[in-house]
Protein backbone atom coordinates (compact mmCIF):
# COMPACT_ATOMS: atom_id res chain seq x y z
CA UNK A 1 0.00 0.00 0.00
CA UNK A 2 1.44 3.35 -1.12
CA UNK A 3 -0.33 6.46 0.17
CA UNK A 4 2.12 8.88 -1.44
CA UNK A 5 0.73 11.18 -4.11
CA UNK A 6 2.12 10.87 -7.61
CA UNK A 7 3.91 13.78 -9.24
CA UNK A 8 0.78 14.50 -11.30
CA UNK A 9 -1.52 14.36 -8.28
CA UNK A 10 0.70 16.68 -6.25
CA UNK A 11 0.76 19.11 -9.18
CA UNK A 12 -3.05 19.11 -9.35
CA UNK A 13 -3.29 19.66 -5.59
CA UNK A 14 -0.81 22.56 -5.77
CA UNK A 15 -2.72 24.09 -8.70
CA UNK A 16 -5.91 24.00 -6.62
CA UNK A 17 -4.15 25.38 -3.55
CA UNK A 18 -2.79 28.32 -5.53
CA UNK A 19 -6.17 28.94 -7.15
CA UNK A 20 -7.87 29.08 -3.75
CA UNK A 21 -5.27 31.48 -2.36
CA UNK A 22 -5.61 33.77 -5.38
CA UNK A 23 -9.28 33.60 -6.37
CA UNK A 24 -11.20 32.45 -3.28
CA UNK A 25 -9.62 33.30 0.08
CA UNK A 26 -9.53 37.10 -0.43
CA UNK A 27 -13.30 37.15 -1.04
CA UNK A 28 -14.67 34.62 1.43
CA UNK A 29 -15.96 37.02 4.06
CA UNK A 30 -17.52 39.38 1.52
CA UNK A 31 -19.23 36.55 -0.36
CA UNK A 32 -20.58 35.11 2.87
CA UNK A 33 -21.97 38.46 4.03
CA UNK A 34 -23.47 39.25 0.62
CA UNK A 35 -24.87 35.70 0.25
CA UNK A 36 -23.43 35.61 -3.25
CA UNK A 37 -20.29 34.16 -4.82
CA UNK A 38 -18.99 36.06 -7.87
CA UNK A 39 -20.25 34.01 -10.80
CA UNK A 40 -17.07 34.66 -12.79
CA UNK A 41 -15.49 31.95 -10.63
CA UNK A 42 -17.25 29.30 -12.76
CA UNK A 43 -15.29 29.97 -15.95
CA UNK A 44 -12.09 30.21 -13.93
CA UNK A 45 -12.76 26.75 -12.51
CA UNK A 46 -13.47 25.49 -16.01
CA UNK A 47 -10.36 27.10 -17.44
CA UNK A 48 -8.13 25.14 -15.05
CA UNK A 49 -9.90 21.86 -15.86
CA UNK A 50 -11.47 21.53 -12.42
CA UNK A 51 -14.97 21.15 -13.90
CA UNK A 52 -13.82 18.34 -16.19
CA UNK A 53 -11.90 16.04 -13.85
CA UNK A 54 -12.50 12.32 -14.60
CA UNK A 55 -14.65 13.20 -17.64
CA UNK A 56 -13.17 11.75 -20.88
CA UNK A 57 -11.17 14.21 -22.94
CA UNK A 58 -13.17 13.36 -26.08
CA UNK A 59 -16.12 15.18 -24.48
CA UNK A 60 -14.11 18.18 -23.34
CA UNK A 61 -13.11 16.77 -19.97
CA UNK A 62 -9.67 16.88 -18.41
CA UNK A 63 -9.52 13.18 -17.51
CA UNK A 64 -7.53 12.29 -14.43
CA UNK A 65 -8.30 9.93 -11.57
CA UNK A 66 -10.75 10.23 -8.70
CA UNK A 67 -8.06 10.92 -6.12
CA UNK A 68 -7.06 14.01 -8.09
CA UNK A 69 -10.72 15.02 -8.03
CA UNK A 70 -10.75 14.57 -4.23
CA UNK A 71 -7.60 16.65 -3.85
CA UNK A 72 -9.14 19.54 -5.78
CA UNK A 73 -12.42 19.25 -3.89
CA UNK A 74 -10.58 19.25 -0.57
CA UNK A 75 -8.66 22.41 -1.45
CA UNK A 76 -11.86 24.14 -2.59
CA UNK A 77 -13.58 23.07 0.64
CA UNK A 78 -10.66 24.42 2.62
CA UNK A 79 -11.13 27.76 0.89
CA UNK A 80 -14.91 28.12 0.68
CA UNK A 81 -17.49 25.34 0.69
CA UNK A 82 -19.79 27.50 -1.41
CA UNK A 83 -17.26 27.30 -4.25
CA UNK A 84 -16.66 23.61 -3.63
CA UNK A 85 -20.39 23.00 -4.06
CA UNK A 86 -20.35 24.44 -7.58
CA UNK A 87 -17.90 21.73 -8.66
CA UNK A 88 -19.42 18.92 -6.60
CA UNK A 89 -22.84 19.46 -8.19
CA UNK A 90 -22.16 20.62 -11.75
CA UNK A 91 -19.36 18.11 -12.29
CA UNK A 92 -19.86 15.48 -9.61
CA UNK A 93 -23.63 15.02 -9.85
CA UNK A 94 -24.53 16.30 -13.31
CA UNK A 95 -21.63 15.98 -15.78
CA UNK A 96 -20.45 12.62 -14.44
CA UNK A 97 -24.01 11.29 -14.59
CA UNK A 98 -24.37 12.39 -18.20
CA UNK A 99 -21.03 10.74 -18.97
CA UNK A 100 -22.27 7.48 -17.38
CA UNK A 101 -25.91 7.40 -18.53
CA UNK A 102 -26.27 9.84 -21.40
CA UNK A 103 -26.77 9.11 -25.06
CA UNK A 104 -24.00 10.09 -27.45
CA UNK A 105 -26.06 13.10 -28.49
CA UNK A 106 -26.55 14.20 -24.85
CA UNK A 107 -22.84 13.82 -24.10
CA UNK A 108 -21.88 15.89 -27.16
CA UNK A 109 -24.48 18.53 -26.34
CA UNK A 110 -23.78 19.09 -22.64
CA UNK A 111 -20.39 17.80 -21.52
CA UNK A 112 -18.15 20.28 -23.41
CA UNK A 113 -20.24 23.15 -22.02
CA UNK A 114 -20.28 21.85 -18.45
CA UNK A 115 -16.60 20.95 -18.29
CA UNK A 116 -15.48 24.32 -19.67
CA UNK A 117 -17.68 26.36 -17.36
CA UNK A 118 -19.64 27.75 -20.30
CA UNK A 119 -22.67 26.08 -18.71
CA UNK A 120 -23.45 24.90 -15.20
CA UNK A 121 -25.73 22.12 -14.01
CA UNK A 122 -27.94 21.49 -11.00
CA UNK A 123 -29.38 18.28 -9.54
CA UNK A 124 -33.17 18.45 -9.23
CA UNK A 125 -34.08 15.68 -6.80
CA UNK A 126 -35.18 17.13 -3.43
CA UNK A 127 -38.77 18.30 -3.06
CA UNK A 128 -40.57 20.13 -0.25
CA UNK A 129 -42.18 16.87 0.85
CA UNK A 130 -39.43 14.41 -0.08
CA UNK A 131 -35.89 14.77 1.20
CA UNK A 132 -34.54 11.44 2.41
CA UNK A 133 -37.58 9.68 0.92
CA UNK A 134 -36.40 10.30 -2.64
CA UNK A 135 -38.38 7.40 -4.09
CA UNK A 136 -41.72 9.10 -3.44
CA UNK A 137 -41.39 12.14 -5.66
CA UNK A 138 -44.48 14.20 -6.41
CA UNK A 139 -43.14 15.92 -9.53
CA UNK A 140 -44.73 14.28 -12.57
CA UNK A 141 -43.68 13.92 -16.19
CA UNK A 142 -46.63 12.96 -18.40
CA UNK A 143 -46.18 11.59 -21.92
CA UNK A 144 -47.66 13.93 -24.49
CA UNK A 145 -47.10 13.16 -28.16
CA UNK A 146 -43.38 13.16 -28.86
CA UNK A 147 -42.35 14.45 -25.48
CA UNK A 148 -43.22 15.02 -21.82
CA UNK A 149 -45.00 17.69 -19.81
CA UNK A 150 -43.52 18.16 -16.33
CA UNK A 151 -45.09 19.82 -13.29
CA UNK A 152 -43.81 19.99 -9.72
CA UNK A 153 -41.54 21.79 -7.26
CA UNK A 154 -37.93 21.18 -6.24
CA UNK A 155 -36.19 22.83 -3.30
CA UNK A 156 -32.71 23.29 -1.78
CA UNK A 157 -31.22 22.96 -5.26
CA UNK A 158 -27.52 23.93 -5.33
CA UNK A 159 -26.62 26.04 -8.40
CA UNK A 160 -30.36 26.33 -8.99
CA UNK A 161 -30.49 29.98 -10.05
CA UNK A 162 -27.27 29.73 -12.06
CA UNK A 163 -27.92 26.47 -13.86
CA UNK A 164 -28.21 26.13 -17.63
CA UNK A 165 -29.40 22.53 -17.37
CA UNK A 166 -31.36 20.73 -14.66
CA UNK A 167 -30.84 17.02 -14.12
CA UNK A 168 -34.43 16.54 -13.06
CA UNK A 169 -36.14 13.55 -11.50
CA UNK A 170 -39.89 13.07 -11.95
CA UNK A 171 -42.50 10.34 -11.77
CA UNK A 172 -43.45 8.99 -15.19
CA UNK A 173 -45.91 6.29 -14.10
CA UNK A 174 -47.93 5.16 -11.11
CA UNK A 175 -45.68 2.28 -10.11
CA UNK A 176 -45.15 2.38 -6.34
CA UNK A 177 -42.09 4.07 -4.87
CA UNK A 178 -38.91 4.48 -6.84
CA UNK A 179 -39.94 2.24 -9.74
CA UNK A 180 -41.94 5.06 -11.32
CA UNK A 181 -39.14 7.67 -11.37
CA UNK A 182 -37.30 8.81 -14.51
CA UNK A 183 -34.46 11.27 -15.15
CA UNK A 184 -34.44 14.19 -17.59
CA UNK A 185 -32.03 16.86 -18.81
CA UNK A 186 -34.15 20.00 -18.82
CA UNK A 187 -32.69 23.24 -20.23
CA UNK A 188 -33.20 25.87 -17.55
CA UNK A 189 -34.65 28.39 -20.00
CA UNK A 190 -37.53 26.09 -20.95
CA UNK A 191 -40.85 27.97 -20.69
CA UNK A 192 -42.73 27.17 -17.49
CA UNK A 193 -39.61 26.66 -15.34
CA UNK A 194 -39.13 29.42 -12.75
CA UNK A 195 -36.50 29.78 -10.03
CA UNK A 196 -36.33 31.54 -6.68
CA UNK A 197 -33.21 32.10 -4.59
CA UNK A 198 -33.35 30.77 -1.03
CA UNK A 199 -31.89 33.35 1.33
CA UNK A 200 -31.10 33.27 5.05
CA UNK A 201 -29.23 29.96 5.17
CA UNK A 202 -27.14 29.12 8.22
CA UNK A 203 -24.14 28.16 6.08
CA UNK A 204 -23.08 27.93 2.43
CA UNK A 205 -24.48 31.44 2.24
CA UNK A 206 -22.62 32.33 -0.94
CA UNK A 207 -23.96 29.32 -2.79
CA UNK A 208 -26.79 29.79 -5.30
CA UNK A 209 -29.45 27.65 -3.60
CA UNK A 210 -32.91 27.73 -5.15
CA UNK A 211 -36.47 26.53 -5.35
CA UNK A 212 -37.49 25.38 -8.83
CA UNK A 213 -41.13 25.47 -9.90
CA UNK A 214 -42.20 23.63 -13.06
CA UNK A 215 -45.60 24.47 -14.48
CA UNK A 216 -46.46 22.43 -17.57
CA UNK A 217 -42.85 22.40 -18.75
CA UNK A 218 -42.83 20.76 -22.19
CA UNK A 219 -39.68 18.91 -23.30
CA UNK A 220 -38.90 16.52 -26.17
CA UNK A 221 -38.38 12.82 -25.52
CA UNK A 222 -34.67 13.33 -26.32
CA UNK A 223 -34.34 14.95 -22.88
CA UNK A 224 -34.95 11.60 -21.17
CA UNK A 225 -31.68 10.46 -19.55
CA UNK A 226 -31.31 6.69 -19.50
CA UNK A 227 -34.30 4.33 -19.75
CA UNK A 228 -37.70 5.46 -18.52
CA UNK A 229 -38.30 4.21 -14.96
CA UNK A 230 -34.55 4.09 -14.13
CA UNK A 231 -34.39 7.54 -12.58
CA UNK A 232 -34.00 6.36 -9.00
CA UNK A 233 -31.07 4.13 -9.95
CA UNK A 234 -29.49 7.03 -11.80
CA UNK A 235 -29.96 9.33 -8.80
CA UNK A 236 -28.52 6.81 -6.34
CA UNK A 237 -25.49 6.09 -8.53
CA UNK A 238 -24.83 9.83 -8.79
CA UNK A 239 -25.18 10.33 -5.04
CA UNK A 240 -22.86 7.42 -4.24
CA UNK A 241 -20.02 9.18 -6.04
CA UNK A 242 -21.25 12.54 -4.80
CA UNK A 243 -20.76 11.42 -1.22
CA UNK A 244 -17.05 11.05 -1.91
CA UNK A 245 -17.00 14.67 -3.10
CA UNK A 246 -18.85 15.88 0.00
CA UNK A 247 -16.46 13.90 2.20
CA UNK A 248 -13.46 15.47 0.47
CA UNK A 249 -14.97 18.92 0.96
CA UNK A 250 -15.45 18.13 4.64
CA UNK A 251 -11.79 17.17 4.89
CA UNK A 252 -11.06 20.62 3.52
CA UNK A 253 -13.22 22.26 6.18
CA UNK A 254 -11.54 20.22 8.90
CA UNK A 255 -8.07 21.05 7.57
CA UNK A 256 -8.95 24.75 7.45
CA UNK A 257 -10.14 24.52 11.07
CA UNK A 258 -6.87 22.88 12.09
CA UNK A 259 -4.73 25.42 10.24
CA UNK A 260 -6.61 28.37 11.75
CA UNK A 261 -6.58 26.95 15.28
CA UNK A 262 -2.87 26.09 15.25
CA UNK A 263 -1.98 29.52 13.88
CA UNK A 264 -4.14 31.36 16.41
CA UNK A 265 -2.92 29.22 19.33
CA UNK A 266 0.64 30.17 18.47
CA UNK A 267 -0.18 33.89 18.56
CA UNK A 268 -2.71 34.34 21.36
CA UNK A 269 -1.29 34.83 24.86
CA UNK A 270 -3.09 34.05 28.12
CA UNK A 271 -1.67 33.60 31.63
CA UNK A 272 1.73 34.79 30.46
CA UNK A 273 2.27 32.39 27.55
CA UNK A 274 0.85 31.53 24.13
CA UNK A 275 -2.18 29.30 24.50
CA UNK A 276 -0.53 26.61 22.35
CA UNK A 277 1.51 25.76 25.45
CA UNK A 278 -1.61 25.00 27.51
CA UNK A 279 -2.31 21.28 27.60
CA UNK A 280 -6.08 21.54 27.20
CA UNK A 281 -5.62 23.64 24.06
CA UNK A 282 -3.20 21.00 22.78
CA UNK A 283 -5.93 18.44 23.42
CA UNK A 284 -8.35 20.39 21.23
CA UNK A 285 -5.75 20.65 18.47
CA UNK A 286 -4.85 16.97 18.63
CA UNK A 287 -8.52 15.95 18.42
CA UNK A 288 -8.89 18.05 15.26
CA UNK A 289 -5.72 16.61 13.74
CA UNK A 290 -6.79 12.99 14.26
CA UNK A 291 -10.21 13.68 12.75
CA UNK A 292 -8.59 15.29 9.69
CA UNK A 293 -6.35 12.31 9.03
CA UNK A 294 -9.09 9.72 9.59
CA UNK A 295 -11.57 11.53 7.34
CA UNK A 296 -8.96 12.00 4.61
CA UNK A 297 -7.95 8.33 4.56
CA UNK A 298 -11.57 7.15 4.43
CA UNK A 299 -12.17 9.49 1.50
CA UNK A 300 -9.04 8.46 -0.38
CA UNK A 301 -10.11 4.83 -0.02
CA UNK A 302 -13.32 5.58 -1.92
CA UNK A 303 -11.36 7.21 -4.75
CA UNK A 304 -9.04 4.20 -4.90
CA UNK A 305 -11.97 1.77 -5.08
CA UNK A 306 -13.60 3.73 -7.91
CA UNK A 307 -10.37 3.94 -9.90
CA UNK A 308 -9.83 0.18 -9.51
CA UNK A 309 -13.38 -0.54 -10.67
CA UNK A 310 -14.48 -2.05 -7.36
CA UNK A 311 -17.70 -1.56 -5.42
CA UNK A 312 -17.49 1.68 -3.49
CA UNK A 313 -21.00 2.63 -2.36
CA UNK A 314 -20.71 1.49 1.26
CA UNK A 315 -17.22 2.96 1.58
CA UNK A 316 -18.59 6.26 0.25
CA UNK A 317 -21.31 6.26 2.90
CA UNK A 318 -18.73 5.58 5.61
CA UNK A 319 -16.51 8.39 4.35
CA UNK A 320 -19.38 10.85 4.04
CA UNK A 321 -20.75 9.94 7.48
CA UNK A 322 -17.43 10.23 9.26
CA UNK A 323 -16.06 13.25 7.39
CA UNK A 324 -19.23 15.33 7.74
CA UNK A 325 -19.57 14.66 11.46
CA UNK A 326 -15.84 15.19 11.90
CA UNK A 327 -15.98 18.54 10.11
CA UNK A 328 -18.55 19.74 12.64
CA UNK A 329 -16.40 18.55 15.55
CA UNK A 330 -13.25 20.09 14.10
CA UNK A 331 -14.84 23.46 13.43
CA UNK A 332 -16.43 23.46 16.87
CA UNK A 333 -13.13 22.61 18.57
CA UNK A 334 -11.37 25.31 16.55
CA UNK A 335 -13.97 27.84 17.67
CA UNK A 336 -13.25 26.83 21.26
CA UNK A 337 -9.56 27.56 20.69
CA UNK A 338 -10.45 31.03 19.40
CA UNK A 339 -12.77 31.71 22.33
CA UNK A 340 -14.96 34.78 21.89
CA UNK A 341 -13.13 35.83 18.73
CA UNK A 342 -14.31 32.66 17.06
CA UNK A 343 -17.88 33.87 17.38
CA UNK A 344 -17.52 36.82 14.99
CA UNK A 345 -17.14 36.56 11.25
CA UNK A 346 -13.89 38.52 11.02
CA UNK A 347 -12.30 35.21 12.00
CA UNK A 348 -12.75 32.07 9.87
CA UNK A 349 -13.88 29.37 12.27
CA UNK A 350 -17.47 30.54 12.75
CA UNK A 351 -18.11 30.22 9.01
CA UNK A 352 -16.41 26.82 8.96
CA UNK A 353 -18.81 25.61 11.64
CA UNK A 354 -21.85 27.00 9.82
CA UNK A 355 -20.76 25.45 6.53
CA UNK A 356 -19.92 22.12 8.13
CA UNK A 357 -23.32 21.69 9.73
CA UNK A 358 -25.22 21.18 6.49
CA UNK A 359 -22.80 18.46 5.39
CA UNK A 360 -24.49 16.06 7.80
CA UNK A 361 -27.81 16.74 6.03
CA UNK A 362 -27.46 16.87 2.27
CA UNK A 363 -26.64 14.11 -0.22
CA UNK A 364 -27.99 11.76 2.41
CA UNK A 365 -28.24 12.60 6.10
CA UNK A 366 -25.98 10.93 8.65
CA UNK A 367 -28.93 8.72 9.58
CA UNK A 368 -29.39 7.61 5.97
CA UNK A 369 -25.68 6.78 5.73
CA UNK A 370 -26.01 4.58 8.83
CA UNK A 371 -28.96 2.79 7.24
CA UNK A 372 -26.94 2.15 4.09
CA UNK A 373 -23.97 0.85 6.09
CA UNK A 374 -26.25 -1.29 8.26
CA UNK A 375 -27.95 -2.76 5.20
CA UNK A 376 -24.55 -3.67 3.73
CA UNK A 377 -23.51 -5.36 6.99
CA UNK A 378 -26.72 -7.34 7.53
CA UNK A 379 -28.08 -7.84 4.04
CA UNK A 380 -31.40 -6.40 5.21
CA UNK A 381 -32.92 -3.67 3.07
CA UNK A 382 -33.10 -0.24 4.68
CA UNK A 383 -35.77 1.00 2.29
Amino acid sequence: MDLALSVEQEAVRKLAEDFVAREVTPHVVAWDRAENVDRSIVKKLGGLGFLGLTVPEEYGGSGGDHLSYCLVTEELGRGDSSVRGIVSVSLGLVAKTIASWGSEEQKRQWLPLLTSGEAIGCFGLTEPGTGSDAGNLATRAVRDGGGYVISGTKTFITNGTWADVVLLFARTNDSPGHRGVSAFLVPADTPGLSRRTIHGKLGLRGQATAELVLEDVRIPASCLLGPEGKGFSIAMSALAKGRMSVAAGCVGIAQAALDAAVRYAGEREQFGKVIARHQLVQELLSDIAVDVDAARLLTWRVADLIDRGQDFATAASKAKLYASEAAVRCANNALQVFGGYGYIDEYPVGKLLRDARVMTLYEGTSQIQKLIIGRALTGVSAF
